[in-house]
Order: C-alpha cells, then structure tokens, then sequence
C-alpha cells in the first residue's frame, strides 16, 4: 500500500488525487482496471438517480411525522406534564404540529382548501376518499385547525398504533382506532370525525383511475345514524399524483390480504396541485339504513371525484397545474 501511494507522486508527472485513489484502490483488491467499473458504476447511478429519488421522496413524510412527535415531546418537557395528554394545555401543541404541516402544504403542495363552510357548526362525520398516503387529510386538519380554529379527530387504521413512537401523537391528536361505540360518543360530545372507509386497501390498490375501494364497508353510516350527525363527503384533487403505489403488482395484493400490512412499495412525492374540495353535507334521516347511506355517501364521493379530477390523473398536468394563476372554482 505504501509502495503504491508513493508511486501516485513520484515520477515526472504526478497522478491527480482520484486517479490515485483509484490506482490504490486497484491494488487493494486486485482487480485490474478497476477505472473500468468505477465508471460503469458512476453511469448506472447516473441512470438511476431520477428513479432513486422518486423512492426516496415520500420519506419526507416520515420526517415530519417524527418532527412533528420530537416537538410534542419538547412541548412536553417544557410544560413538565405527566398526565394524559387530551388536557387543554396541549393546545398550543397542536396549533404548532398544524402549522408545521400547513406549512408543509403551502410551500410544496400550494395545497388549497374548499368549501370549508359548508362544515357545519356541531359534530359531523368527513367521510373521504384515501390517496396512498394520509398527507391530504393531515393539510385539511391542519388547515382547519389554523384557519378557522375547527380540531378533527380522525380515524386510523391498527397498523398505525404500533408504528414506534407515535403514541404521543396520536394521543395528542385524538387519532381513534375506530370502534363503533367510541366515534358514536366522539360525535355526540360535538366532535368532528374524520374517516375514509376505503382504508388502507384504497390507499394502496387504487390507481389514477380514482376507484373507490369500499367494499362492503358500512359501519361509518350506522355510526352517523347512531350519532345523528350529517356526513360530510370530501374529495382532494391529484391525491393520486402526488404519491403512487405498486399496488398493481398482483403478488402485494395477495401478500397484504394475508397479513393485513402495508407492505406495498410507494414513490413519488411530487410537488403536485393540491385542492381538498368539501361537498353538500347528507343530513340525517332517522327513516334511512345504513346501507342506503352507504350508497348515498358513495355517490357523493364519486360526484366529487367527476367533478374535480381529470381520469386518468396525470403527474405532469397535475405539476403545472402549480403554475395556474386562476383560482379553481369549487
């Protein structure tokens, strides 16, 4: 090794440092014309990187999750609290998380709310259909939160509760697991519910097609009949281009009917439009069943989706739609 880095300077014509490196690198492992590979390797990074980095982006989310629990464990070291953390003195906790992320919104979503005031006054259930990630419903809580001081509570698939060092967020947050009998008394208390009853398979196995996944889910309407609360449907624009899934793979869809995990490879990240849209709240009908309300949701949701979504979406028309100067119409 000596002999070899001696000889990177000796001799008329000195060799520069990375043609040294190289040159050492040779010898170490004995591989000739390793200048070869290394430039064979430098090209197929050269290649991939695009494709690296779109893997790599929705990792941002990860991020501020865990940015987001790092300041609400600041928040409550300072404030020296022991107790449960549904106090009021977190507050100011969720006004900082909601900024956090609305900021985040703003700046790389130029993410739009619409038809807040259609929300009403008292308690309703947001029923909304579930991009490949949850990003769009945390902008609209946050937003709302912000904006027009309105907290949401929302459900959460069980997955989420085991994912390591959430609980102080979603405790904080009032995240529910969702039994039936815990949204009804979060409703009657005059809370705000949010839920998407495709779940995590129309987060995953949806397409830029915006297909509904619902199945035969109809809890989510005997909770508002049970609560006699309004359904509120809402819809975000280009959800589907600013994260996208592998769900096409047949193979993952068998995998995750089998274990119930999101295992399902997701890329992406792009700084695509983003307008939540709020449609006509369903008022209660003490005369309607469950299942019509279902199917009464659903339309509702898809009315939304016709609406407002271009089919097939688009990630390059969902990036220029950043640079629209006209405000979209609700």
């Amino acid at each position: 090794m000596i002999g070899g880095n001696e000889s990177c300077t000796a001799g008329p014509i000195p060799m520069s440092y990375l043609t040294c490196l190289t040159y050492i690198l040779g010898e170490w492992t004995g591989v000739e014309h390793i200048e070869d590979y290394l430039s064979y390797a430098v090209y197929l990074l050269w290649v991939l990187f695009p494709l690296i980095v779109v893997f790599l982006l929705p990792g941002v989310l990860i991020i501020l999750f865990y940015t987001s629990i790092l300041l609400l464990h600041i928040y409550k070291r300072k404030n020296e609290l022991k107790e449960a953390y549904s106090n009021d003195v977190w507050d100011g906790a969720r006004q900082m998380v909601a900024t956090l992320w609305d900021g985040h919104g703003r700046i790389w979503h130029g993410y739009e709310l619409h038809g807040a005031e259609k929300i009403p006054e008292g308690p309703g259930l947001i029923v909304f259909y579930h991009g490949a990630t949850p990003a769009d419903c945390l902008y609209f809580m946050a937003r709302l939160l912000t904006q027009r001081k309105r907290y949401c509570h929302v459900v959460a698939d069980h997955f989420v509760f085991r994912l390591p060092g959430f609980k102080i967020l979603l405790d904080v947050h009032g995240v529910m697991h969702g039994p039936r009998e815990e949204c009804v008394s979060a409703l009657k208390k005059g809370c705000l519910l949010a839920i998407a009853p495709g779940g995590v398979r129309e987060a995953l196995f949806s397409d830029e097609m915006y297909t509904i996944i619902w199945g035969d889910r109809k809890g989510f309407a005997q909770v508002a009949i049970d609560a006699k609360v309004p359904i509120i449907p809402m819809f975000t624009q280009n959800v589907r281009e600013g994260v996208r899934t592998l769900g096409g793979i047949k193979i993952l869809r068998s995998l995750y009917e089998r274990i119930r995990l999101p295992i399902v490879p997701v890329y992406g990240g792009f700084p695509v439009k983003l307008r939540t849209f709020i449609g006509e709240p369903i008022p209660y009908d003490p005369n309607i069943t469950a299942e019509e309300l279902t199917a009464k949701t659903k339309a509702a949701v898809q009315a939304l989706i016709e609406k407002h979504q271009k089919i097939p979406g688009n990630i390059f028309r969902a990036l220029m739609e950043r640079f629209q100067t006209q405000k979209k119409e609700d």
